[in-house]
């Protein structure tokens, strides 16, 4: 289980965390949420459509344009406060490495630090803890940020990622974050290439149970593209469901995602065919 702003979530009540990039070179929306104001009108969008959580990135996570720390604050910290002064109850998490930016979004009203580049600056777990807000604990091998793999191999690559996300995410508890507050996420695609994506989805029943909270981050991923033949990103919609039917019934509680409603409808079916929902309407066969 994991608690953010007061809400829990594990595997029979996940969460959707819906993905707002205010970045121009997005690899799946090209900046279709750059602006502020169409950025906001998103957040409106996916919190109607039931997102528990949003996770608003200023800077993609591909090679491209270098990013200043200055920049990324532009993109992020007054935005952040827009959501929370407008949605008192959504679960605000920040995509950012930098401490910098972490300090910041976190006093303009974040619940989460979504390190996705797996410790890289060590002083954005202490700047969680200091503020009371959650971390997301990645594995990236090798990687540092905006980096793409490059013939990266493992001997286990589910072992590799259990001994680095669990080891970070004691170190953040070592630090001070809530240990309720603390996920670990094996970063499908970070650090790997498409087979090593795939081990990790079928063997994430191995990260669950390592007893800490599991993040995945699926949706319209390369591993995904490669897998069904090369496909774009417009395109992965459906292997990335089939994904993420996979990962729920393995256990994982937080799935963050381009498109709520689909993968909402598949976390519920999951949850219908596990029996720890009931379904929404049960006549057939009755009259």
């Amino acid at each position: 289980m994991v608690i953010l702003r007061g809400r829990s979530f594990d595997a029979d009540t996940p969460a959707v965390m819906a993905i707002v990039n205010r970045t121009p070179d997005s690899f799946y929306d090209r900046g279709a949420t750059y602006a502020f104001e169409v950025a906001l009108d998103r957040v409106r969008e996916v919190a109607g459509q039931g997102a528990e959580i949003v996770d608003i990135g200023g800077v993609k996570a591909a090679p491209g344009d270098t990013v200043s720390v200055d920049e990324e604050l532009q993109r992020t910290v007054e935005f952040v406060a827009a959501v929370r002064a407008e949605f008192p109850e959504l679960v605000i998490s920040v995509d950012t490495w930098r401490h910098e930016v972490g300090e910041a979004v976190c006093r303009a009203g974040a619940d989460l630090l979504n390190d996705a580049w797996g410790g890289h600056d060590p002083e954005l777990a202490v700047v969680a803890a200091e503020h009371g807000a959650g971390v997301v604990c990645t594995h990236v091998g090798q990687a540092t940020p905006r980096t793409r793999p490059h013939r990266v191999a493992y001997d286990d690559v589910t072992a590799d990622a259990i001994a680095v996300t669990t080891a970070l995410a004691e170190r953040a508890v070592a630090v001070g974050v809530p240990r309720e507050s603390v996920l670990i996420d094996p970063a499908h695609d970070f650090g790997k290439n498409t087979r090593h994506s795939l081990q990790v989805t079928r063997e994430l029943g191995r990260l669950v149970d390592t007893g800490w909270p599991v993040l995945v981050s699926l949706s319209n991923k390369d591993f995904v593209g490669e897998s069904l033949g090369g496909l774009p990103p417009g395109e992965r919609l459906t292997g990335t469901l089939a994904t993420t039917a996979i990962c729920s019934w393995l256990g994982a509680c937080v799935f963050r995602a381009h498109n709520v409603v689909e993968t909402k409808q598949v976390l519920d079916m999951v949850a219908c065919i596990r029996g720890t929902r009931p379904p929404a309407r049960a006549i057939r066969g009755l009259a």
